[in-house]
């Protein structure tokens, strides 16, 4: 009993140096808390909050701090990541349009055909509402004109076809004939047996593909059908493009966002002038390259010449590619019937109308209005001709010449440089379709913030 009063007192003394230690605490913490005073100073009642690192000492060696991860790459490195992983958007969403268009192709040729005879015969609408005709009867006027003309060609080409091609069977037996004449006393020491075994050879290989051709015909019905559908499709969008060719545009602006539609409406017009160019001064070209070369093949003999001509004439609508294939269709079939000496003639023929056209027509009928450089013509025509055939290889150049005349507008609209684009549009096929300004006049200023309107029956100052 004696040890108890002990041990309380040794308790009690134990709680009051803890109560003293929670005061010197609370006032070390309040001292922190007044102005002056910072935690962790040093000075005596100040202490070091458990989040706050303590300072290393004065004799401790700098260690700098690392950069962050980004600015540690170097920039030209930074500047080629952000340029790669916007050019790999691109070139996805270019493959998905790719797709897309390659599963309708049959469609978009229809109606990029549409466009081209549209900016043909769009020139003669508008000289017939000039002249007072309503708008519904010049282009049911021009459209029935325009299919009746290009109808009478086509059925003058099968009639001439059907009509010479008797004649030209049996001119091609005997080209054949001399072919094989000449070529048992030539110096290649070819023998008839040879040529036989040839001839044996060609049969025998018809024979065992017989499936195969068969299948190939089945193929070319199934073009034919396909081809006869474009051709309806591509009629009634020049129809409709005639007719209503303003109002689609104007609601096609409409699908534009707001920020971006004055330069695409001034863009626009400019784009329909260089298709128009385009069209004009390329059936110009074809039709000078065809009567000149027909009338070379006619004065010459040679079975053909009208459907040949006309062959020329459109194939002329494929720049480079066009011109060799038709021109040596030409030469072959002068080959085959006449003689090398007329193949010959033929040849020359062919390639003087062709650089007559290539350093004399084009830059004279075309001018300035389609500048397209060769080495993107040759790109685009194999690029349009991989992607859809033919049909791709027609609409490549004019689809390069109208992209550029549209980048270049819109850059410089972007600069604020418009009136260094060239002459403003002109004629019926842009008339009321700019809502911009034309590139003779400045732009207009800036309009300035909009200010709300003073209190009735106040002025503005």
């Amino acid at each position: 009993m004696s040890k108890t009063p002990a041990w309380l007192g040794r308790l009690g003394a134990g709680l009051s140096r803890l109560g003293a230690r929670f005061e010197e605490r609370r006032a070390a913490a309040e001292a922190a808390a007044a102005p002056g005073g910072e935690p962790g100073d040093g000075r005596p009642g100040a202490a070091n909050p458990p989040d706050r690192v303590p300072p290393p000492p004065a004799y401790a060696p700098a260690v700098p701090a690392r950069p962050h991860p980004v600015e540690a790459l170097p920039w030209g490195m930074r500047v080629a990541a952000e340029a790669g992983w916007r050019l790999l958007v691109l070139a996805g969403t270019l493959w998905v349009l790719m797709r897309v268009i390659s599963s309708v192709r049959l469609v978009v040729l229809a109606f990029v055909a549409a466009l081209l005879v549209t900016a043909l015969l769009q020139p003669t609408v508008a000289r017939l509402r000039g002249a007072g005709l309503p708008r519904g009867l010049a282009t049911a006027v021009t459209a029935v004109l325009g299919f009746v003309v290009i109808g009478l060609v086509g059925w003058f080409v099968v009639w001439q076809v059907t009509d010479n091609l008797g004649d030209v069977a049996d001119r091609v037996k005997d080209g054949i004939e001399e072919l094989k004449r000449w070529l048992l006393n030539s110096p290649f020491h070819v023998t008839e047996r040879q040529i036989n075994d040839i001839a044996n050879n060609l049969q025998d290989t018809i024979g065992t593909n017989t499936q195969e051709i068969t299948s190939a015909g089945l193929q070319g019905v199934t073009v034919m059908v396909e081809i006869l559908t474009g051709i309806l499709l591509a009629l009634f969008s020049t129809l409709f493009l005639l007719y209503d060719g303003r109002r689609i545009w104007q609601w096609s602006l409409k699908l534009v966002p707001a920020a971006a539609r004055p330069g695409v409406a001034g863009a626009g017009p400019r784009a329909w002038r260089t298709l128009t160019a385009y069209v004009r001064g390329t059936v110009v070209v074809a039709l000078i390259d065809a009567i000149f070369i027909g009338l070379g093949i006619y004065f010459l003999d040679v079975p053909l010449a009208v459907p040949l001509a006309v062959f020329i004439f459109l194939f002329s609508f494929i720049p480079l590619v066009g011109a060799v294939v038709s021109g040596a269709l030409a030469v072959v079939v002068a080959l085959v019937t006449q003689g090398v000496f007329t193949a010959f003639m033929v040849l020359l023929v062919v390639l003087a109308v062709q650089q007559i056209e290539g350093h004399v027509l084009q830059p004279f009928i075309l001018g300035r209005a389609v500048r397209v450089h060769p080495l993107a013509v040759v790109l685009a025509v194999a690029t349009g001709g991989l992607t859809a055939g033919i049909g791709g290889a027609v609409v490549a150049v004019p689809l390069v010449a109208v992209t550029n005349t549209v980048v270049t507008y819109l850059r410089a609209y972007g600069q604020g440089q418009v009136s260094r684009i060239g002459p403003a549009p002109h004629g019926a096929t842009v008339t009321d379709l700019a809502p911009t300004p034309t590139p003779a006049t400045p732009l207009p200023p800036a309009a300035p913030k909009s200010e709300p309107p003073p209190p009735e029956g106040e002025e503005r100052t």
